[in-house]
């Protein structure tokens, strides 16, 4: 009985060996083929992410289309759908298609950063096969919008497709073939600026997908500072029927900046001349808005920063421009730095959840809401919006610009627009950016009449919301 037991143990043992041997030989073989098959159904993957749904709505929020009155719901309900449409066509390319790399492959390809100009081939780096000994080596590429070349021996190697969108090599010789591979470029056949190509890389039962972004180079447009602030940062103001105001504030700025560029937009009812030196005062058609006001000042702006204060502000030994422009030449993906007008810093972030295409999406403003702390700068923290005193990257904010519909109930309005543009922060140093405020009596009851607009105003920001922003509610917190 005893060894009858132990043949019986010695041939579970063979029996285990022979298992593990044949699980991890190298090379083909009828049980890994089977190995191979059952990995590759285990590693279905998903095609692509799934669609937004409907997004929340926070509690206390606006809900946009109860804002629309129902005789003309329907028609601006088609024109914004129509246009989202587009908008989405703008955003989107076959670059955005989720891909994945599946396990056990031996296609050797790059992943990313793979650029290219249009209609200019390039070599496409990276490419090569790791496979085990086979009697012939063949493997396929395919591009959508583009056409595939390869040189080098062709000696031992049967080459086809080469100019095409298919290109197909064969080699009994690995060393051959991946030369062949190393070679390989790719030239789009249409002109964009911005879009892409995804190339198929097969071998036998393998495939790979990976991207080309096909992109047009950019002309660098670099800013000259000069040796000093006045080289370096404009100031830009929008008045409106304050002028005494205005001129306290131009007093001021002469007083710590005597030669700095003060740009003003002014579309005041009844005009009257700012002069100076170094003051360029732009008028425009009467009450435009603020942001109307904002786009003309910008738009004359020919330093790399500019500085954006009220027509009220007053500027005092604590107004030091040169502070904002250090925490932006230290921090090059700032594109907007806000400081504390009388104390108050007021700033907040955004939240935007993404909804469904037919109702749109979710927007929560929340006052005094911040991510965290620049480095090296612990007093200063990255947010989505800032109070209205702020140095800003000109041609940063040029390409975000402001909305001149809104005319008096803008401000969180631009930074909506930037969200995804612009990196903004704010900064608690009060010894630096720090900026006081004019008292409030003086002002022309004229003009308290456009500083409080009514309801209409309010009404018109939410439906332009609604349609502009794809939105589907607004919460203010």
């Amino acid at each position: 009985m005893a060894v009858f037991r132990r043949l019986t143990f010695l041939v579970c043992v063979i029996a285990l060996v022979t298992c593990f041997l044949l699980i991890f030989t190298i090379g083909p073989g009828p049980f890994a083929t089977k190995l191979t098959s059952h990995v590759k159904q285990r590693s279905q993957l998903p095609k692509s992410l799934p669609r937004p749904g409907s997004c929340t709505c926070s509690k206390g929020s606006v809900l946009l289309k109860d804002r629309i009155p129902q005789d003309v719901y329907n028609e601006l309900e088609q024109r914004r759908a129509k246009e989202f449409k587009e908008y989405k066509a703008r955003q989107t390319s076959v670059l955005s298609k989720l891909l994945y790399a599946l396990p056990n492959s031996p296609l050797q390809y790059p992943i990313q950063g793979v650029v290219v100009r249009p209609l200019i081939a390039a070599l496409i780096p990276g490419l090569a096969l790791h496979a085990g000994k086979r009697p012939s080596y063949k493997v396929s590429l395919k591009v959508s919008i583009g056409v595939l070349s390869t040189v080098g021996s062709g000696e031992g190697a049967v080459v086809k497709g080469v100019g095409e969108r298919e290109l197909r090599m064969e080699s009994s010789n690995l060393e051959i073939l991946n030369n062949l591979l190393a070679n390989v470029s790719y030239t789009s056949t249409i002109y964009h600026i911005n879009t892409g190509d995804l190339v198929s890389f097969q071998f036998e039962d393998h495939e790979a997908v990976f991207p080309i972004t096909i992109k047009q180079s950019h002309i660098p447009v670099l800013w000259d500072t000069g040796a000093d602030i006045n080289s370096q940062v404009s100031i830009t103001v929008k008045a409106f029927m304050r002028y005494s105001k205005v001129r306290v504030l131009v007093d001021s700025i002469r007083k710590f900046y005597p030669k700095i560029k003060i740009i003003i937009a002014d579309d005041s009812l009844v005009k009257e001349n700012i002069t100076g030196e170094n003051i360029e005062h732009y008028l425009m058609p009467p009450a435009q808005g603020f942001f109307a006001g904002r786009n003309l000042a910008v738009s004359q702006v020919t330093t790399k920063y500019f500085l954006w204060v009220d027509d009220d502000f007053l500027f005092t030994v604590n107004t030091q421009i040169e502070k904002f422009v250090e925490v932006m030449e230290a921090n090059p993906d700032l594109d907007l730095l806000g400081g504390s007008v009388k104390g108050n810093r007021f700033y907040f972030s955004i939240l935007h959840e993404e909804g469904d295409e037919a109702e749109g999406d979710c927007v929560y403003r929340k006052s005094g809401g911040k991510f965290h702390a620049i480095p090296g700068y612990p007093q200063c923290h990255v947010v989505s919006g800032v109070v209205n005193f702020f140095l800003a990257r000109t041609d940063s904010v040029k390409k975000v610009g402001f909305d001149p519909l809104l005319r008096r109930v803008a401000h969180s309005e631009f930074f909506m627009d930037g969200l995804g543009s612009l990196m903004v922060a704010t900064c608690d140093d009060r010894s630096a950016m720090y900026i006081d405020h004019q008292p409030k009596k003086g002002e022309p009851s004229s003009y308290m009449h456009f500083r409080h607009p009514g309801k209409e105003d309010d009404k018109f920001k939410l439906k332009h919301h609604y349609f502009k922003n794809h939105m589907k509610c607004v919460r203010y917190g």
